[in-house]
């Protein structure tokens, strides 16, 4: 036995050889953002539960509050930043000072946490997660309720005993229509947009939705809303290549519906744009020579009809179509 097992044993010795002289598997490099690209480095990332204090359209920068420690939190937005208000698209002029919300941070240049790619408040985070506060219990003198944080069959459950608290501000909506707070029963699953009140983990409440058509409903103008911005302002995305008549763009995640829409032959107006998004000067035409989607990102190729001014390799676009 011992004879025929020797075979075996050479094979298992070579084989720990090779494998200690093989080189070693590099580790995956860590995502870093590079200004001109489109990148979330999802494995270096804080996901950060605050209140908005302040906010500069201009230069796309503000602070917020951090729930828990009433840390004020300085960001800058970056331009391909997800904007979420209202269970919908949006831009920075959309959100409410106070307005509760998750703040997506990385590290900047100079190792700070003040990027910021994704704001994304309380209604769509619920509503992307099919979550619901199921209501336990409700103290009418007080205006509040408190809840569980669950699926609509509470299969998943994210948190219990949570308080809720309402003011004179509050509106309360049914069936898309005013309601009140007498109409909050125990047993009810209802969603909420809510803001902080300064410190603390306080959930005030500006909308209370007791059904899903009410949400819905802010959710149908917020759509309109950005697809009209978008319109109007023309659709972002950064410059990639710019040579002679030649543009290439990588249109941002907002701009999907304009980025699907695009074909070869199409006629589109180009601008370069500001730090605040803005465009500047004068929009040129052009032709789309190739259009693609990567992922949740635009690509496309736009033959203009005079060589192009004022674009920046890594600089900021608007396109119309």
């Amino acid at each position: 036995m011992l004879i025929k097992s020797l075979p075996i044993l050479c094979i298992l010795a070579l084989t720990s050889l090779q494998a200690a002289d093989a080189p070693a598997v590099p580790a995956k490099p860590v995502l870093k953002i590079k200004p001109g690209q489109v990148i979330v480095p999802t494995d270096a990332m804080r996901r950060i539960w605050g209140e908005l204090v302040s906010m500069d359209l201009k230069t796309r920068t503000g602070t917020f509050r951090k729930e828990g420690t009433d840390e004020i939190m300085p960001f800058t937005v970056l331009p391909y930043a997800e904007l979420y208000h209202q269970a919908a698209f949006g831009d920075l002029q959309d959100f409410r000072i106070g307005v509760r919300a998750i703040f997506r941070m990385h590290e900047s240049a100079d190792g700070q946490w003040t990027w910021l790619t994704y704001i994304q408040d309380q209604m769509n985070m619920m509503f992307g997660h099919k979550e619901y506060f199921h209501v336990d219990a409700i103290d009418a003198a007080k205006g509040t309720f408190t809840v569980t944080q669950a699926s609509l069959d509470k299969s998943f459950i994210r948190e219990k005993n949570i308080l809720i608290s309402t003011d004179a501000e509050t509106k309360y909506w049914l069936d898309g229509k005013p309601a009140t707070f007498a109409d909050i029963k125990v047993g009810q699953a209802l969603r909420t947009e809510t803001h902080g009140i300064g410190k603390g983990k306080t959930q005030m409440c500006w909308n209370v939705f007791l059904d899903d058509a009410s949400l819905l409903q802010f959710q149908s103008a917020q759509k309109a809303l950005n697809a009209k911005r978008l319109a109007d302002e023309g659709a972002p995305g950064y410059t990639d290549t710019v040579d002679g008549t030649m543009l290439e763009l990588t249109l941002f995640q907002e701009s999907g519906d304009t980025s699907r829409a695009l074909k070869a032959g199409q006629k589109v107006r180009v601008a370069p744009a500001g730090v605040d998004r803005k465009a500047i000067g004068t929009p040129v035409t052009g032709t789309i020579s190739a259009a693609r989607m990567q992922g949740n990102l635009g690509k496309a190729t736009v033959t203009l009809d005079a060589p192009a001014t004022g674009f920046v390799v890594g600089g900021v676009a608007r396109l119309w179509r």
